[in-house]
């Protein structure tokens, strides 16, 4: 942390620091810098907090390779600030930028925390209901731009239910471009009619351009993907109620 820093940014700073890393099951490295003084504190206010961090697991299986995050300028509890806690009077918006690796995406994929949130759908196909179960994804990042998706779901359908092994390959909507399929290949059952193909590549498409996401009192926005040999960079707005330490919760 600079030299010219104020000790009540210093302060705080480490403050946040230390909650943080706390919260977290493991950090390679993590630097806070919130950007206030005195006066402001006192008045609730701070210009903004910075957040860098490398290697951060959340929930044993989450693990973010990446994270750059800038907030705009708040209004916090000048008491708590005092003492070392940031806590948000307003929602604020900040801009962040996350590296996520093939090998974490994978064990996150396959931790118990992700499962549970997986959602199963189902499609309307011809007036009848068609059920996919995710039991099994894998992500792979070839690079050229592509994500690569195999796996197995449940599906049933007029009464019968059976295992679907598949693979898919997509390209991620940009700024510049919109989310393309580029491949779907049925592995294992027997394949899918038709009529069941073109439900599912309304949903995808649907799933691929949902405009936001929400984790319990955070709001993400997805700017922009960009797809590297091995790993995924995605350039995030968001709306935090709290700032994070506060959001992040122990298994």
């Amino acid at each position: 942390m600079p030299d010219e820093h104020r000790l009540e940014e210093q302060f705080l700073s480490q403050e946040a620091e230390r909650r943080i890393s706390e919260k977290l099951d493991d950090a390679e490295k993590i630097e806070i810098d919130v950007q206030t003084d005195l006066l402001k504190i006192v008045q609730g206010q701070a210009d903004g907090v910075s957040v860098s961090g490398q290697g951060l697991v959340i929930q044993e299986d989450i693990r973010v390779q990446e994270i750059k995050l800038q907030t705009e300028s708040i209004s916090i509890n000048p008491l708590s600030a005092l003492f070392g806690q940031i806590e948000l009077n307003e929602p604020v918006n900040a801009i962040a930028r996350i590296i996520l690796t093939e090998a974490d995406m994978n064990r996150a994929l396959a931790s118990d925390f992700v499962s549970s949130q997986m959602q199963n759908f189902d499609l309307d196909v011809d007036g009848k209901i068609v059920s996919f179960e995710a039991q099994k994804i894998e992500i792979f990042l070839p690079g050229d731009g592509k994500i690569e998706c195999r796996g197995r779901v449940l599906l049933k359908e007029k009464g019968n239910t059976r295992i679907l092994g598949y693979t898919a390959i997509a390209r991620p909507r940009t700024h510049s471009q919109p989310a393309m399929l580029e491949a779907f290949n049925c592995t294992e059952g027997g394949g899918i009619s038709i009529e069941v193909v073109t439900a599912l590549m309304h949903k995808v498409k649907e799933l691929m351009n949902i405009p936001y996401f929400k984790w319990e009192d955070m709001v993400f926005h997805i700017k922009d993907i960009k797809v590297e040999t091995g790993s995924l960079v995605l350039l995030v707005e968001t709306q935090m109620k709290q700032i994070p330490s506060s959001e992040i919760s122990s298994p």
